[in-house]
């Protein structure tokens, strides 16, 4: 069942087509992976479902409804969540607060602020919602560091916990592996793989194909603005045009 659709979906640069009718759909509960050469249109796909550029032609679906155009917000609040290449953590804060801070909750109202009782208890089930996550993605003994003490793989997974905590249903990465060790980026992989089977849904850009390819059910391979090949991983590996295109740097 699709969870995400875009018909014909078109974004202009001072009359550049960064977006030239780009049709993509994504399954509930899969990892699908975009791929393509530099300046493909990749991340200005992603931006344009994510709310953050508006398209300039056709639509954007999710979960059969119309949400072309929609601010980043309101893409939020239909259960789609975007994490960048580079993570953006509140360094000075710690990894659990950093989780904390990703979920508004009552106590943020200035009236229920005064309300003690009124979200004591929500706040101590977001704490508990926070370790199992970290227990989730085995980073909870890392609770209490400051995040700029981390790795650069750990904070990939504090933005993966950011994520969750916001209860998405798609959840859009850009390069969830750039600079990971290898180890670790398989087991971030694996990650995702269990958290398909919590209804989370993965669209992701990644370069690493030796890595991502063994773990994603789907890829679309874009080049020059619109989708060039489609199909499980070992189609699109062994595409004439792919080889030529992105395997080849023609």
């Amino acid at each position: 069942m699709k969870i995400l659709e875009t018909r014909n979906l078109s974004k202009f640069f001072d009359g550049l087509k960064a977006l030239n009718g780009v049709n993509i759909e994504v399954d509930k509960r899969t990892l699908t992976l975009i791929i393509g050469p530099n300046g493909s249109g990749k991340s200005t796909f992603i931006n344009t479902i994510c709310g953050f550029y508006k398209p300039d032609g056709g639509k954007v679906y999710f979960e059969g409804k119309d949400v072309t155009g929609l601010p980043p917000n309101k893409i939020y609040e239909h259960g789609i969540v975007r994490t960048f290449q580079t993570p953006q953590p509140l360094k000075k804060l710690t990894v659990l607060e950093n989780l904390l801070v990703a979920e508004r909750h009552v106590g943020e109202n200035v009236l229920n602020a005064l309300r003690y009782g009124k979200w004591l208890g929500q706040e101590e089930e977001l704490v508990e919602k926070a370790f199992r996550i970290l227990e989730f993605l085995k980073i909870d003994h890392l609770w209490d560091r400051e995040s700029y003490k981390l790795s650069g793989g750990q904070l990939k997974l504090v933005e993966v916990g950011r994520a969750l905590m916001t209860n998405p249903k798609l959840i859009v990465m850009d390069e969830p592996i750039a600079g990971v060790a290898p180890a670790l980026a398989h087991d971030i992989f694996r990650t995702f793989i269990d958290l398909t089977n919590k209804e989370i849904t993965f669209l992701i850009v990644e370069h690493r194909l030796d890595i991502v390819m063994s773990y994603v059910d789907y890829v679309y391979v874009m080049a020059n603005g619109r989708v060039i090949s489609q199909g499980k991983p070992e189609e699109v590996m062994n595409d004439p045009k792919v080889v030529e295109v992105y395997m080849g740097g023609g």
